[in-house]
């Protein structure tokens, strides 16, 4: 008896957001400014961390977020990072403005409904902070950030100015 091989999941619409031009632009950004960074960095290994922990809260929690809206989120939860290093704007409220100008300008046959695109900025901009009256996406989204930091094995731990109660000294999702 063979085994049937499953296709692996195509994200056109991720993809299409990563390869947008403003992505790259402010992907690009952010690694220009965190190049000396001793502490944690916001590129694309943090990114899929927060898609990949955030999918398995999603399934284990049953929230029936689609897995492509997580991955998308996700990889735009820090693209105003620069905007804070160099301006010091927040850089959910920068994110969020430049999430929804990506999503807003992709072609109509990888389009985010806008459904989709509320529930994406949402994440954007309310992944920093707790607050009360926090909706579920910003919760998952709160939650599978602060779990992808590695404290415990970090170089620069000693250093960070992060409290020691948000520290991830032992392996958490």
């Amino acid at each position: 008896m063979k085994k049937e091989i499953k296709k692996r999941d195509k994200m056109p619409r991720l993809n299409a957001v990563i390869n947008h031009e403003l992505y790259q632009k402010y992907y690009e950004r952010i690694r220009s400014c965190e190049t000396d960074r001793i502490f944690c960095c916001h590129q694309m290994n943090h990114l899929l961390d927060v898609a990949r922990i955030a999918y398995i809260k999603n399934l284990e929690e049953g929230l029936g977020y689609e897995k492509e809206l997580i991955y998308t989120a996700a990889v735009l939860h820090d693209i105003g990072k620069s905007f804070q290093y160099r301006e010091q704007i927040p850089h959910e409220i920068a994110g969020e403005k430049v999430a929804r100008r990506i999503l807003d300008s992709l072609p109509e046959e990888v389009n985010f409904t806008d459904e989709e695109k509320e529930l994406i900025c949402l994440a954007v901009k309310g992944h920093r902070r707790r607050h009360e009256g926090m909706q579920q996406i910003e919760e998952l989204f709160y939650e599978s950030d602060k779990r992808s930091r590695m404290c415990l094995s970090c170089a620069a731990e000693k250093k960070c100015n992060w409290d020691k109660e948000e520290k991830n000294m032992e392996i958490t999702i």
